[in-house]
């Protein structure tokens, strides 16, 4: 897949990003440490996994990258329903980053993502 130009989408503890941005990687959440690789979505795919895997949690951020500048040891493999998300087999260095937004939870305990994710 082209990664030129493509945003992806990095769902997090806040408290853990803090940590990363102080040491100048993200080394992943539990579920990434177990899996070999940080999970990342795409803009279509963003708002189901934050249904899915984070209803309920509070104190997330939502961060955004450059897939391209990611590299080689960015991945795009099949995962849910056989869709290609992106898949870092490396830390991620915080630097890379191009937005950090706190993200809230509606009523029903569903993050609240930002208008305009693509």
């Amino acid at each position: 897949m082209n990664t030129a130009a493509v945003l992806i989408y990095k769902l997090c503890d806040a408290a853990a990003w803090a940590d990363a941005v102080t040491a100048g990687v993200y080394t992943g959440s539990t579920d990434d440490r177990r899996d070999g690789f940080i999970h990342f979505s795409s803009g279509p795919q963003l708002a189901e996994t934050a249904r899915r895997y984070f209803s309920g949690k509070a104190g997330l951020v939502l961060v955004a990258f450059d897939a391209a500048s990611l590299g080689e040891r960015l991945k795009w493999e099949p995962s849910r329903g056989g869709e290609l998300f992106p898949h870092l087999y490396a830390d991620l260095p915080a630097e890379l980053a191009l937005w950090v937004k706190t993200i809230e939870l509606d009523a029903a305990g569903t993050p609240v993502l930002p208008k305009g994710i693509v």
